[in-house]
Order: C-alpha cells, then structure tokens, then sequence
C-alpha cells in the first residue's frame, strides 16, 4: 500500500509538473499586416495565412506561445523598432535597407513581383509601365520596383496603404496596372476570375526576392527563432503548410541554401 501510494503521487507530481512548464510558456507577440492574401488576411475575426501557419509552427517548435495582432503596413515597422512586438510575419522582403534598422531571421520564401492587368490589356512586359499609371502598395518592393522603371515619385504612381485597395483601384479604371509579389496577385486572379485580370510575368525587369521574419536590432530572439525555422524546414513541417496554401511543393533546397 505504502509502494501503491507513492507511485500515485509520483504520477500526480509529474502531470503537475507539464501542466506548469505549459504555463510557464513566455508568449512573445507578433505583429502583421492582415491584408495580404494568402500570407496573412482576416477570416471571420482572425488573422490567418500561410505566414500565420508558419509562425505558429516555428513558435511552437521554439517552446513558445504566441499572439498575433494586425496593426497595419507601417505600424509594422514602428512596432518592431520601439520593440513592443518580438518580431514581424507579413511577406516582408530582406534587402540591405531594412538590414540597417531591423534584424531578419533566415529567409522562408521565394518570391518576385508581377504585374496585374485587366484581360485585354495591351500590357505586355514591364516595358510597357512606363506610359501607364500602375497601383503599388506603399513602402513595398513593389514601389521600388516601379520606381526604378519610371523613377522615384513619379505622377504615374499611385500608392496605397493595401494591396486590396490596389486592386480596387486598378477594377475601376484608376490604374492601368498593379505590381505586387507574384503569390499575390496570382492567388486573386485565380480566386476571382469574375474580375477578368489577368498576371504579366517579366523575370529579367524584377529581382528575385526573400521572404523573412522581421526582428529588432540586437534581439535575442532572432537565434532562437532561426533555429526553430531551421527544424521546421528540415522536418516536414514547412513543406506540408506550404503545399496546403499553394497547391504545389516548396523549393527547400534553395530556401536552405540561402540560410
């Protein structure tokens, strides 16, 4: 009996003991732009996405918890500097500008820009942009892209806080065309063919793009988010999400080597 009830409070002890370490998970908060489909939007109330996903599997394998806010575009970036978010998910691009400001995890996508026109537009190549008037999302590659083809604020460039905002314009007549992240605007084209758009691919007009977490500058956290990002990566895990939101197979390899 003596043997029996120790055992017992041996089993208590230890489902006590799991119960605490999950409650004494440390939450760190993330902050977003929700409106950015498919990589993070609002659905019914909730922040959801393929970077949404990803976080939440990344934080999870780093032994945290983790809350998501959307906050917008550039609050984003006042949020991470001031160091009142942990870091930042939302399809934010890794360059040498932002490298001087804030810390980046290792990338987690792929990406370049495209254009979006209607169907029937005489739009071929980004050659083309240069006598049109073209929607951008504000403070994005996409501008900057743009930018470099007509040159910095240019009257033909029309900036937006959102890339839906973008679109709308380019829907009624505003713009001729809108330059965004390729997933972007190829994901509403296919979910909305009532819309009659269509996407004009220019690979030599439009760099090669990364995809990366946005941290503040010095932040511990970076390591330990980059580690976790690594095993997810390597486990599956990334692959599985990544199939799940776009219908095809991720390119790891290359993703891995950038790391």
């Amino acid at each position: 009996m003596v043997i029996s009830f120790a055992l017992i409070l041996s089993a208590c002890g230890t489902s006590d003991s799991k119960n605490d370490s999950e409650d004494t998970k440390k939450t760190i908060r993330v902050v977003t732009a929700a409106e950015y489909a498919p990589f993070e939007y609002m659905d019914k109330g909730d922040v959801v996405g393929f970077d949404i996903d990803l976080v939440n599997a990344v934080a999870q394998e780093a032994g945290y918890k983790v809350m998501i806010e959307h906050v917008g575009w550039d609050p984003i970036f006042v949020e991470i500097e001031e160091k009142r978010a942990d870091f930042s998910a939302s399809a934010i691009t890794i360059n040498d500008k932002r490298k001087q400001s804030y810390d980046f995890a290792s990338p987690y996508f792929l990406s370049t820009n495209m254009i979006m026109v209607k169907e029937g537009s005489d739009i071929k190549t980004a050659a083309d942009l240069k006598d049109k008037k073209i929607a951008v999302q504000n403070g994005t590659t996409g501008q900057e892209a743009v930018e470099k083809l007509l040159s910095a604020n240019h009257p033909n460039i029309k900036k937006f806080e959102s890339i839906p905002l973008a679109i709308m314009e380019l829907k009624n007549g505003g713009v001729d065309a809108v330059v965004a992240d390729n997933t972007v605007v190829e994901e509403y084209v296919k979910n909305n063919p009532k819309d009659k758009l269509k996407v004009v691919e220019d690979e030599d007009a439009f760099d090669v793009e990364y995809f990366g977490f946005l941290f503040p500058k010095g932040s511990k956290l970076t390591a330990e988010i980059d580690v976790a990002l690594k095993t997810v990566l390597e486990n599956g895990t990334y692959a599985k999400l990544y199939k799940e939101w776009f219908g095809v197979e991720p390119n790891v390899q290359k993703l891995t080597a950038e790391q």
